[in-house]
């Protein structure tokens, strides 16, 4: 056989293995019916898969009892006055005791006592008048052991109406100081 007549059975031979190697044999594992990502299982070493594992824990932080609105102190905030008073009735004695011990074992906690009163009289004797009520409060919750520090007493007089209306039920509800506590 002569070089000519060998090259295309060469050539013959050469195509047949480039294209047995070309050739694929079907796969036999299933393609996945997910389009999640699979991700291979961890690899643990003995040592880490004898370690018993914590479980996770939440720790939630107690609310305080003047943000709870089950309790008490976020109820009952609001101490009432006779027209043109600012002596605190003996009504408000169990809600001023309540606040004055909060206070005196939460040395932490500062309050806003602000004194309201209703539409009638003019600006200034109201502002004045508000002031005296929230002194007073301030004064009575001094006697259960809140401290001085721990409160501020402003006046708003006449303009923070907790009713609307020109009658006496809607007057009572705005002769008040009402106990501010910090929103956190």
């Amino acid at each position: 056989m002569t070089i000519r007549q060998q090259a295309p059975l060469s050539l013959a031979v050469l195509a047949a293995v480039l294209l047995a190697a070309c050739s694929s044999t079907p796969l036999t594992t299933p393609a996945p019916t997910s389009t999640a990502p699979v991700s291979p299982a961890p690899v643990q070493s003995s040592q880490a898969a004898s370690q018993p594992t914590a479980p996770s824990v939440v720790v939630a932080t107690p609310l305080a009892a003047y943000l709870d609105p089950a309790n008490p102190l976020y109820k009952e905030r609001s101490v009432y006055f006779d027209f043109d008073k600012y002596v605190v009735k003996p009504e408000a004695d169990k809600l001023v005791e309540m606040h004055g011990r909060y206070l005196a074992t939460h040395p932490e906690v500062s309050i806003k006592i602000e004194g309201n009163t209703d539409e009638r009289g003019g600006s200034e004797y109201n502002l004045a008048l508000g002031q005296k009520r929230a002194e007073a409060v301030q004064k009575a919750l001094t006697v259960f052991g809140a401290k001085e520090s721990q409160m501020e007493a402003v006046s708003f007089g006449k303009e923070k109406p907790k009713a609307l209306g020109n009658n006496e039920a809607a007057y009572a509800q705005n002769r008040r100081a009402d106990l501010a506590y910090p929103a956190k």
